[in-house]
């Protein structure tokens, strides 16, 4: 029988280390010695070595898992039975020590213990990449500025300041920014991804990611909300008057899904180290490890790129339409933050805690494009885990939309309804329907939702002006037209002639 290899130690449970070494060698003393056996090779090495961890494995019942979120209607409750089935799996991850769901809560499909949009977990000492998503840090950002023109002569200039749709900037067209030179690109998450990273400053994407033009009249009463919150600073940028405001929504584009991809990587190594069968979406990195180290330091470099590409399109657009920045809020929603011995996981889920100097987190929370921008003071409610909804949250997919709208001109005259009164443009040229109002949850019924579980005070709302979004992007291999080979010619000829052959047969008889 052959003697125990690296292989065999990492199945045992080992971890691959130092000790990997003295173990092979006291194998080779156990061969010498007529030892072979496999099982009693590994009973003598638990004696003179310390024995593996115990294997992890799925808890058979979940923890706990507060929920922030009623359902009315045949929808919404189907909604939400998805949503506590997939939770209900995740919660049974054995480093998970609790749960909660947003108002915002919709299903991400049918993936083992996935955490669905809208839901967030405290984790003891770990690092779940899927929890945060491949779009790590989809984040929102606003600025404050005076208005300049008509809406859209602003739309206009926005149009021109970033990018939607798949790919990224051309490469005649790239954006720089001082993030891009901070000396980050040796790290095992990072490396290599310079590059792809440069080309992604300002680029927004596709899907729900959008930039808003909006105003707010802001009040005595405001300012006053937000002195006493000791939100000073912003409360003395901002005078008793109406502002146009400029929000954008987008994550950290191709960097991030590649952070994400090398992180899931390495958490399923591990998990696969530590035993089976642990759900591939409930995959874990140790948080002191030096992976996890690693990977939390990424993180951090993601987040700051982020913010920076949120600046590089507002910069870009005040500086098209000639303003200044009177003042700027924003907050991640795609994340993993540090509270305390936690790691608080938000996947669609606003921060709503107190920061370390007490003050209530500001956020911005965007409804659907015909609706305000909320935002918002954070209420610190401990049995949600300190989070609010992202948005306004999915009842239906984007395909059963289009099932229920399977006449163009239906679709058309459903678009330009929920749209009435903004100036909504399609980066792309093609309106999405699966991002206008009638796909999302009712707005009013989620700020209901906020109010009656006390996850935020509303400080503002910013009314709709106008919205641009990347719309609905062709399938380039659906839509192009693919040259054909002359083989492909002439066996495309040989049938027309078959064909013709035949007709003129039965016309014959």
């Amino acid at each position: 029988m052959k003697p125990l290899t690296s292989d065999d130690l990492i199945a045992a449970g080992y971890e691959p280390g130092p000790a990997f070494k003295l173990m092979l060698e006291k194998i080779d003393e156990y061969e010498a010695r007529g030892i072979s056996d496999k099982k009693y090779a590994l009973k003598l090495l638990k004696r003179d070595f310390a024995p593996p961890p115990p294997k992890a494995a799925m808890r058979t019942k979940p923890v706990g898992c507060a929920e922030a979120i009623e359902a009315t209607g045949k929808d919404e409750k189907a909604n939400l039975a998805k949503v506590r089935k997939s939770m209900s799996e995740l919660l049974r991850t054995p480093v998970i020590a609790r749960g909660a769901i947003m108002p915002d809560a919709c299903p991400t499909g049918p993936i083992k213990a996935g955490m669905p949009v809208g839901g967030a977990i405290a984790v003891e000492n770990a690092i779940i990449p899927s929890a945060h998503s491949s779009d790590i840090c989809c984040s929102m950002f606003a600025t404050f500025y005076e208005e300049r023109s008509s809406v859209a002569k602003e739309l206009d200039a926005l149009t021109g300041s970033t990018r939607f749709g798949p790919g990224h900037r051309h490469l005649d067209d790239l954006v720089h920014d001082p993030v891009l030179d901070e000396n980050v690109w040796s790290n095992r998450f990072l490396y290599g991804m310079r590059d792809r990273a440069h080309a992604h400053i300002a680029d927004q994407g596709d899907g729900n990611h959008f930039a808003f033009l909006g105003e707010t009249e802001v009040t005595p009463a405001m300012i006053a909300l937000l002195r006493l919150a000791r939100h000073d600073e912003l409360a003395a940028r901002l005078s008793t008057k109406k502002y146009r405001v400029l929000v954008t929504h987008h994550g950290s584009r191709s960097l991030g899904a590649h952070v994400f991809k090398r992180g899931q990587a390495v958490a399923m190594k591990h998990v696969g180290h530590k035993g089976q069968p642990i759900p591939d979406a409930a995959a874990w990195i140790d948080a002191d490890s030096p992976e996890g180290r690693d990977y939390w330091d990424a993180l951090q470099y993601v987040a700051r790129w982020t913010k920076a590409n949120h600046r590089a399109i507002h910069r870009r657009f005040l500086a098209r339409i000639g303003g200044s920045s009177v003042a700027e809020v924003g907050n991640e929603h795609n994340f993993v933050w540090k509270r305390g011995d936690m790691f608080y996981h938000g996947k669609g889920a606003t921060p709503a805690w107190k920061d370390p100097d007490g003050r209530p987190q500001l956020g911005l929370i965007p409804l659907n494009m015909a609706e305000p921008i909320l935002l918002v003071l954070g209420a610190d409610q401990d049995e949600f885990l300190s989070f609010a909804p992202h948005g306004a949250g999915r009842n239906v997919s984007r395909t059963a939309l289009r099932k229920r709208f399977r006449d163009e001109a239906a679709r058309r005259h459903a678009i330009e309804s929920s749209t009435d009164g903004i100036d909504v443009r399609w980066f792309c040229g093609k309106p999405d329907l699966g991002e206008t109002p009638i796909a999302y949850k009712n707005a009013e019924s989620v700020k209901a939702q906020i109010a009656r579980f006390g996850l935020a005070e509303i400080v503002t709302e910013i009314q709709p002006l106008g919205c641009l979004m990347a719309g609905d992007v062709p399938k380039p291999w659906l839509s192009r037209e693919k040259e054909l080979t002359p083989k492909q010619l002439r066996q495309i000829q040989h049938r027309a002639e078959r064909r013709r052959s035949r007709q003129d047969l039965h016309d014959h008889w």
